[in-house]
């Protein structure tokens, strides 16, 4: 048997997470007093925030770290980086309180997109990913037992410290955060764009 049209997910624990996550919280603590409205996206009762200027000090150590998972991400995909520059193209933040979750949706004209997590407890909310054939197109016969070729939904359990990679076109939720703390995921988009169109 060949697996020919298999989606990837990587998952990696990021080196360092303990002191990145504390610089992070209370970063993004500090923006959402500065806007505590923030974004209405997929969120449900969280709070979204707008798109970080990426060059903020309080990112530098979180990018340094997440770039190497980039990288190998993009070398297992054998994409081509003399032709093409990888860039993180936006990056937000989603505290989700008690209750709250994260509708179906995807991450559109990208080529990876993300999630990390600052913080993140016991029955915090899983993230859930669908396959992505579409039902008009592809028929599910009943199976007896679910196996990673036949399963129409895949989770994920959050823990801090950890980075899932996926393709942006893969459709995905949040379950709702059913512990008492909050939720706190950074994610952020990434493109490959040709090297003559920066020239332009």
């Amino acid at each position: 048997m060949h697996l020919f049209f298999s989606t990837p997910i990587w998952i990696n624990e990021i080196n360092n997470h303990e002191n990145i996550n504390k610089e992070l919280t209370n970063y993004l603590y500090q923006e959402k007093e500065k806007n505590p409205e923030g974004a209405k996206k997929s969120n449900v009762n969280g709070w979204h925030s707008n798109d970080f200027e990426l060059k903020n000090e309080n990112l530098k150590n979180f990018i340094t770290e997440i770039s190497k998972n980039i990288g190998s991400t993009i070398k297992d995909m054998g994409w081509d980086l003399e032709t093409q520059v990888v860039k993180i193209t936006n990056m937000w933040a989603i505290i989700n309180t008690k209750d709250a979750f994260n509708e179906k949706h995807h991450h559109g004209n990208s080529a990876l997109s993300a999630a990390y997590y600052v913080k993140a407890e016991q029955d915090a909310g899983n993230i859930v990913f669908f396959d992505p054939r579409q039902a008009n197109v592809f028929h599910h016969p009943a199976s007896k037992e679910v196996n990673n070729i036949n399963a129409q939904v895949q989770s994920i359990t959050p823990k801090a410290g950890t980075l899932v990679l996926f393709p942006s076109y893969l459709e995905h939720k949040v379950n709702p955060n059913l512990s008492n703390e909050d939720r706190i995921v950074i994610s952020f988009n990434v493109s490959l764009i040709k090297k003559k169109d920066l020239l332009k």
